[in-house]
C-alpha cells in the first residue's frame, strides 16, 4: 500500500465530472486500499478519487476513523437514491486543509453503488453517514463543499486561499 498525494484546490480536477468505472481489476483494488491508507494517514472520514488526482466514480469512507470495520466502505459508481430531512454541520475536506464551516445536507441518504468486484449494495446512511456520502459523491459530479455555502462565504474562502497560495503555505 502507499499514500497518494492529495490534490488542493483549485486544482481543475477537482471540479470536474468523474468518468465512470468500468474495469474491475487489480487496478482498482490496488486504487481503493491507497485511497483507505492516505485517507486515514490525512486523517479524514472520506476521499473521493478525483481528490488523489484519479477522475474516477469511486470513493471511501469510514465515520469511525479506523475504529469499526464495519463502517469501511468502498462506493463504486453511486447513484444517491433518496435524501430525506435536513442537517446542519459543520463540514472540512481533505482539499481545503484547515478550512471548515456549516454546510446543510440530508438527514438521511440511500446511496446504491458497486463493490470492488462489482457487485451492487446499497447504503441507508443517516446524519454524519448521509454528510460523508453526500459529500464523496458531490466530488465525484465536480461539485465541492465550497459551493454549499453563501456566495460571500464563498468568496472568503477563495480569497484566504489566494493569499495563502501567494504565501507559499497552500
Amino acid at each position: 500500500m502507499s499514500l497518494l498525494k492529495i490534490i488542493k484546490y483549485p486544482d481543475p480536477v477537482l471540479e470536474t465530472e468523474a468518468e465512470p468505472v468500468t474495469e474491475f481489476d487489480e487496478g482498482l483494488r490496488k486504487l481503493v486500499e491507497d485511497m483507505f491508507e492516505t485517507m486515514y494517514a490525512a486523517p479524514g472520514v472520506g476521499l473521493a478519487a478525483p481528490q488523489v488526482g484519479i477522475s474516477k466514480r469511486v470513493f471511501v469512507m469510514d465515520c469511525s476513523g479506523g475504529r469499526d470495520p464495519e463502517q469501511k466502505i468502498a462506493m463504486i459508481n453511486p447513484q444517491v437514491m433518496m435524501k430525506e430531512g435536513e442537517q446542519t454541520g459543520e463540514e472540512g475536506c481533505l482539499s481545503f486543509p484547515g478550512i471548515y464551516f456549516p454546510v446543510t445536507r440530508a438527514m438521511r441518504a440511500v446511496v446504491r453503488a458497486q463493490d470492488i468486484d462489482g457487485e451492487e449494495f446499497e447504503v441507508d446512511g443517516m446524519e454524519l453517514t448521509a454528510r460523508c456520502m453526500l459529500h464523496e459523491n458531490d466530488h465525484l459530479e465536480g461539485v465541492l463543499f465550497i459551493e454549499r455555502t453563501s456566495p460571500l462565504k464563498r468568496e472568503m474562502v477563495k480569497r484566504r486561499i489566494r493569499k495563502l497560495i501567494k504565501q507559499g503555505e497552500w
